[in-house]
């Protein structure tokens, strides 16, 4: 057991717990040579070591150890620390001599193995008596280098290296002990050869001791130890060690090994020591580190004690929760004794109720757990599933080459290259119906509308289970997966399903066998034991089984199932879009293609007549002839002095059929000229190039706006005086409409501009005609005599936003619906990528107070110029900031004039204050939060507005009651309204005295 101990920190304090007082044996052994072997390193200068000459002595020791401690008697009460033990050491588990240096618990004690010197904590039961024959001194012997000490408060890390480096000089190495003192405690001072190392010398070269100069006394030929001055070395008699006679320092007691001896403070004083003494102040300085590190153990024995109370403490705690518990226990076993009477009744009631849930869960469809409805979904799809039709893939081929045919001929100018292309197309036109004929037949033979309808209801029916599907989800795979994973769950279901039924099979036959054993009218003997001795088993086995069964039935399916089934839902919905588009695409083509058949059947090989609009066009220029003749007549005989007044009515009768025959032919005409449109942009592009007399391209440039049938002098028109300040304006009626004639100077580049401008604007009214919010065009005609274009509208008298609330103010409820309207035409507008830039309170128009129209604008004008007058309405400007600093029109440019206008009417006249760039300040008002946040969007956040979004605003959602009506303004309007009538009357009277060339009156 060469060097079994470990370098601990621990045994440094039992290594150097002496004074400095020592007692010295005889010089009989002073400079006496023994051959050691290094077992154990305790620190940079103490070390214990065997001779070599007891090898033979440690064998034999080992080898009784083996024999007798196996069988020994491990110790029990109070250890004797002078007493030797055997013990077993933890590394090799092998039994060696020690002794008890201190007790740490009742289970645990610190030793020393007395033959090689290094300690361990063990455990009693590792601690066994030994015979008295074994119980002889130790093979091992502390020894200490001479003339090196450790110094005082030496680092942990300089300690351990010092250890490390002696170890590395000694352990286990063949050693020369010079002897120069012994302790009483038996520790040996002496100086240690290895070869021709001086070991000592090594050690204090390294710095691991308090006094290098040490090394220089150790070299004089003639050494002074350190405890005093020899004389000579032959009279060197070895001196007693004491303190002033008072402190006797036995160390020989090994019982408080590993902790410091305790001394007084008081006695260690430098004053109290004999200077005649060999003590060195050295000795001193270390017993006074030694009385340090007893007060840190001190501190510790108390903290350890602090933490024994708290562990007390936590075991009471302990105690008194295990009491609780022990309660609890008891209550539980009370309660169980008690259920265990009515054990089988539950067991029983439990069971039936689990067998009840199940029979429900069976009655209900469980096809979506199982993918069935999938799968039947997918079977649909296969049988009768619409695939592309061989005919159609040849009409659509024979349909681009006959688009490509009708372009080319739209796009021609020349005539003669225009019958070239219409032959060609004519060639092209006759291979397009028979095929149209070949797709007519074969798609009237297909149920399109029934398989139409079966797809709606199967995608409507999964949805409702399954909810959005996955895009991109498009492979065969999916499907194959799906099978597979349909086929294990149904076996494994069908399989737990037949179980169950087993099992409750096997529980009602137990019955039944039960029946007989309590019956006392049958006189056979059975065996109860063999009868009833299984219940409990085939409970326990139903009751697993409806378990398992109920628990497959409604438990989530797991993530895996859920990806496998929703891939395959939306590879199965994909497929219904597929062919509903499929069948989609069908059914357009084929509309398409009957209605080609039934136009292409009367024109087969030539184009549509006009004649029937040259008969109109002709009808119209006799009853212009007509109706200028009477009006002729009608001013001679009213310039005639003798004229008479029942001949002039008679004429004016006339002249009135006559006029309003003129407007039911052009009506007529423009019918004719829409189905003449309608031909020329779907099958016959040839048309405005064949008959250029009929005026057709210049009709469909206009978008149907455009007439040249009508003029000004066939209208019974009166000018406008009061709103004729920048155009001319005059007041007619066509059909009994009241309507407003708009003219417009223009030259060859301002027409077509007028007429590429109104129809731009028609077309966006006609997308949605009532409900667009704009102000219809009825007619754009051109003056044949003067360079004048006159739009014809209708003429609302009275009902713009000006006039209205100067006579009578809208409520903020009426102003909320009017103006919501003009919001619809601002979108419809915006739609159409038409910026209005001239929208103000004399072009806004409110019918009945409730409808809001916007007005049309002046068409020979730009955007950029009718956005450039300046604009105002009840002291604010109603051009945009952006446009003050020279930004282009915007359709964020009408959404600010907008919100000025929503504003003035919802401040019914107050007084605007505005901030230095002339923007109103909102929150002065008070208003409907709404409407304010709607203002506060227009007027300042407009960036991000449109007029889609101002439509859906808060504040035009209608509320769902009823408004109370106010019967003041009821009476008001009333009142309002017949006011109106008496002025639209006197003015009447007025046209009529005017043409009689009687006095006006004042409106």
């Amino acid at each position: 057991m060469w060097g079994q101990g470990s370098f601990s920190r621990a045994s440094v304090t039992e290594s150097v717990s002496f004074s400095g007082i020592v007692q010295m044996d005889e010089d009989i052994h002073y400079n006496k040579v023994e051959d050691v072997v290094g077992s154990h390193v305790e620190d940079a200068v103490t070390f214990w070591a065997q001779n070599i000459n007891r090898n033979k002595d440690i064998m034999k020791i080992g080898s009784s150890l083996c024999e007798v401690c196996p069988h020994a008697n491990s110790v029990f009460g109070n250890l004797d620390p002078k007493k030797i033990y055997g013990g077993l050491f933890s590394e090799d588990k092998c039994w060696y001599r020690c002794k008890v240096l201190k007790i740490i618990s009742d289970e645990k004690c610190l030793v020393r193995y007395v033959d090689y010197g290094n300690t361990e904590i063990l455990n009693r039961s590792d601690i066994v008596e030994i015979p008295l024959e074994l119980q002889f001194s130790s093979v091992a012997k502390k020894y200490r280098l001479w003339g090196l000490q450790i110094p005082s408060g030496q680092e942990v890390t300089q300690f351990d290296q010092g250890r490390t480096f002696l170890g590395s000089l000694i352990f286990e190495k063949e050693i020369k002990m010079r002897i120069k003192a012994t302790y009483q405690d038996g520790t040996v001072i002496a100086q240690a050869e290895y070869g021709s190392v001086e070991i000592g010398e090594e050690v204090a070269k390294k710095g691991f001791t308090s006094d290098p100069s040490q090394l220089a006394l150790r070299n004089l030929k003639n050494p002074i130890p350190l405890w005093g001055h020899r004389s000579n070395q032959s009279t060197f008699s070895r001196p007693k060690g004491r303190l002033n006679g008072r402190l006797t320092l036995d160390l020989k007691n090994e019982n408080d090994a590993g902790n410091p001896v305790k001394f007084p403070k008081e006695s260690l004083a430098v004053g109290d020591f004999n200077l005649g003494s060999n003590v060195s102040l050295a000795k001193i300085k270390q017993d006074q580190k030694l009385i340090e590190e007893n007060e840190k153990l001190k501190t510790e024995k108390e903290a350890l004690l602090e933490s024994y109370k708290a562990l007390e403490l936590k075991v009471e705690q302990i105690s008194q929760e295990l009491q609780q518990e022990k309660a609890a226990t008891l209550d539980l076993t009370k309660h169980l004794e008690s259920t265990l009477k009515t054990r089988v009744g539950t067991r029983m009631k439990n069971l039936a109720a689990k067998v009840e849930k199940l029979k429900e869960i069976r009655r209900v469809n469980i096809s979506v757990r199982f993918g069935n409805d999938l799968s039947d979904a997918i079977q649909v799809l296969d049988e009768g599933c619409i695939t592309t039709l061989a005919s159609l893939n040849e009409l659509e081929k024979i349909w681009a080459e006959y688009s490509l045919a009708q372009e080319k001929i739209q796009s021609c100018y020349n005539v003669n290259e225009g019958n070239v292309l219409i032959a060609k197309r004519n060639e092209v036109q006759q291979k397009l119906y028979m095929a149209v004929e070949v797709f007519i037949l074969e798609v009237d033979e297909l149920p399109l509308n029934k398989r139409l309808k079966t797809l709606k209801d199967l995608s409507t029916s999964l949805e409702a289970v399954y909810g959005q599907a996955k895009e991109g989800t498009n492979s065969e795979e999916i499907l194959k997966k799906f099978y597979e994973w349909k086929c294990d769950k149904r076996q494994e279901f069908t399989n737990v399903r037949s179980e169950t039924e087993a099992s409750l099979q096997h529980l009602v036959a137990w019955f039944q066998s039960t029946l007989k054993v309590f019956d006392l009218s049958l006189e056979e003997s059975l065996i109860s034991e063999e009868t009833l001795g299984n219940i409990d088993e085939i409970l326990e086995k139903t009751e697993s089984c409806v378990c398992k069964e109920l628990e497959i039935s409604l438990i989530e399916q797991g993530d895996a199932d859920k990806e496998i089934i929703l891939n395959t839902y939306s590879q199965v919905l994909q497929k219904i879009r597929s062919e509903e588009r499929l069948i989609a695409t069908v059914q357009s083509k084929y509309r398409n293609s009957a209605e080609f058949k039934k136009q292409i059947i009367e024109c087969l090989n030539k184009s549509p007549s006009v004649d029937h609009l040259l008969s109109i066009k002709k009808t119209l220029k006799g009853l212009k002839a007509r109706l200028r003749w009477k009006l002729v007549e009608k001013n001679n005989l009213e310039e005639s002095d003798d004229h008479d007044g029942s001949e002039i009515e008679k004429i004016k009768q006339e002249i009135t059929q006559l006029r309003n025959s003129v407007f039911q032919e052009i009506y007529h005409e423009r019918e004719e000229y829409e189905k003449l449109n309608s031909l020329a942009q779907k099958w016959f592009p040839e048309l405005p190039l064949l008959y250029p007399e009929i005026g057709l391209l210049k009709y469909m440039n206009s978008g149907g706006l455009l007439t040249m049938s009508l003029e000004r002098d066939i209208l019974d028109a009166e000018p406008m005086k009061e709103l004729s300040s920048k155009r001319p304006l005059v007041c007619s009626e066509v059909n009994g409409q009241t309507i407003l004639l708009k003219g417009y100077s223009v030259d060859v580049d301002t027409e077509a501009r007028v007429i590429q401008r109104a129809a731009t604007y028609h077309r966006a009214w006609r997308e949605v005609k009532e409900d667009s919010g704009l102000l219809p065009l009825i007619f754009l005609f051109l003056c044949k005599s003067d360079p004048m274009a006159y739009l014809m509208v209708p003429y609302y008298p009275r009902a713009n936003l000006s006039a209205i609330q100067a006579s009578m103010p809208l409520t903020s409820e009426e102003a909320l619906k009017v103006m919501k309207g003009v919001a619809q035409g601002l979108h419809t507008l915006h739609k159409a990528d038409i910026i209005h830039g001239s929208l103000h309170q004399n072009n806004v128009f409110a019918l009945n107070r409730e409808q809001g129209i916007v007005g049309d604008f002046d068409f020979t004008k730009s955007v950029s110029q009718r956005t450039s007058v300046n604009m105002m309405v009840g002291g604010l400007n109603l051009i945009s900031p952006e446009l003050k600093m020279g930004k282009p029109p915007s359709p964020s440019s009408d959404l600010y004039a907008y919100g000025c206008l929503l504003l003035w009417l919802s401040v019914q006249n107050q007084e605007f204050e505005t901030n230095e760039d002339g923007i109103p300040k909102v929150d002065q008002f008070h208003l409907d939060d709404n409407v304010k946040s709607l203002l506060c969007s227009l007027i300042y956040f407009r960036s991000s507005m449109t007029a889609e979004q101002v439509l859906n605003a808060e504040c035009f959602l209608l509320p769902k009651g009823k408004s109370i009506p106010n019967p003041e303004k009821e009476i008001e309007y009333t009142q309002y309204k017949k006011d109106d009538e008496l002025k639209m009357e006197n003015l009447d009277k007025y046209k009529e005295k005017t043409r009689n060339g009687e006095a006006s009156i004042d409106l």
